[in-house]
């Protein structure tokens, strides 16, 4: 026997890798899902996630309960909105931009260690995107 018919006859695995290739090929998805597919509830659940149906809102369906419901909406609106009149009789501003107002006159010092400004003598050097 030639030196090259001994080399592929000992490297050649046969058809019993082939089969064991096979089975692996089979078996491992199968078992992956066997693993993952059971027990769901007992290993990945979280306990009274959800909450129970006493604990949700309930929406009115009758003429009386729609009514009262109605009642409750249009005293929060009514007391949002004197709350609203109030503030501007004192001269106030409801816009939400007082926030921004006191973030611009006083920037949080993060903000500042991570913005680098370059000066326009450094800028005017730079040709390119590159150097």
């Amino acid at each position: 026997m030639s030196r090259a018919r001994q080399i592929l006859k000992i490297r050649a695995g046969g058809p019993n890798l082939e089969v064991a290739k096979f089975g692996m090929y089979i078996m491992f998805p199968i078992g992956f899902m066997y693993y993952f597919g059971i027990n769901l509830d007992s290993r990945f659940a979280v306990p009274d996630f959800w909450p129970k149906k006493e604990q949700t809102h309930q929406i009115p369906f009758e003429r009386e309960d729609i009514a009262a419901e109605l009642e409750v909406l249009k005293a929060k609106r009514l007391a949002a909105r004197a709350r609203r009149l109030a503030i501007e009789a004192q001269g106030g501003s409801t816009e939400v931009t007082t926030h921004q107002d006191a973030e611009r006159e006083n920037p949080r010092p993060e903000i500042l260690q991570a913005t680098k400004v370059v000066s326009a003598e450094d800028g005017a050097r730079k040709k390119g995107w590159l150097w």
